[in-house]
Formats: C-alpha cells, structure tokens, sequence
C-alpha cells in the first residue's frame, strides 16, 4: 500500500510531499545548527547536499514519507515530518523537525503533528501510531501529549547530551482514542 497526498491543510500550517528542490541552504543550515538539532542523532552529521539527496533519495520506491512543512499564510518552509509505516502491522511511527526556529513556541508545530496524526489514523490501514524523544525534549513532550499520545515504553538511560544521559521515552496513539 502506498500512504500519500497532496498537500494535508492544519490550522497554522501545510504538510507536502518533500521535493529535491526543498533542499535548500535553508534547509542545510536547519541540520547543521546545533540548537535545532539538540535532540537528533542527526547531530552528528554534517550535512551537505550530496547527504541530503541521499535522505531524500532513501524514501523513493518505499512507502515512507518524507514530508514539508510550511507556513500556511506565508508558504515559508519551517520543518519537515517523517512517516514510516509498517502496514503489515497497521503501524506508523512518526518524526518532527521544526528548523525554524522564529516559529518555536508559536503552535506550528503542534499544528504540524496534529495534522499528520489525524491523517495517518484515517487510513484504513492503520491502526497505531509511534514516536519516541528524549525526557529532556520537553517541547516534545509536550506535543505528544497534547495531541493525545499515551507513554508507551522508556529506555532508561539510553542517549547522552552534553555528557548527561537521558532515557528515551516512547508514545503511542491508537485509531479511536
């Protein structure tokens, strides 16, 4: 099965299919800022055209998706979704990176989750969905919890930050809940 669409319309933003043309120095500067990527084991990369066409490359011919988010009175990019479904189970696990940081705190965000959520739990073939951050990603957590994720599982004491260990906490949503 393959999950796509056009474009998914939230309140505050738009979600669309991510293109080699949204590989931006915007976008470059996104992954390469230490503060946007904190929380990301995409840290330890450094990330240039060649790696980001290889990323984009990696959900052609799979039926992940690799999604754009967008300002939806503006159209300026802010972040980009993952979406990687296992429809053997009826599973999606999801991701945000919100590289804009102007808009942190400002509901974009929350907007962007809320929107993909409803969506993947729509489709006939799912039933659950799945994230994971780390306990210190508090804006994370925030997130999932607002949009009515429940606590799964935690790996305790599984990733370190500046030489502090965090455990990874992981969230689940069910169809129906």
């Amino acid at each position: 099965m393959n999950a796509f669409f056009n474009t998914l319309d939230g309140a505050l933003v738009e979600l669309s299919i991510f293109t080699e043309n949204d590989i931006t120095d915007d976008y470059l500067a996104w992954l390469n800022d230490s503060n946007v990527m904190k929380f990301s084991n995409q840290r330890f990369l450094n990330h240039d055209i060649a790696l980001s066409k290889k990323y984009f490359l990696s959900f052609k011919n799979t039926d992940n998706l690799f999604i754009l988010i967008r300002t939806k009175d503006e159209g300026k990019p802010i972040g980009t979704m993952t979406a990687y479904f296992n429809f053997n189970h009826g599973v999606v696990d999801l991701g945000i990176l919100i590289g804009n940081t102007s808009v942190w705190g400002k509901g974009y965000g929350q907007d962007a989750w809320n929107t993909l959520t409803s969506w993947a739990l729509d489709l006939d073939a799912i039933r659950k969905i799945t994230a994971g951050t780390l306990s210190c990603n508090l804006g994370m957590l925030k997130v999932f919890e607002r949009s009515g994720m429940s606590l799964e599982a935690v790996k305790k004491k599984q990733e370190v930050i500046d030489s502090v260990v965090f455990d990874v906490h992981y969230f689940c949503k069910f169809k129906g809940e």
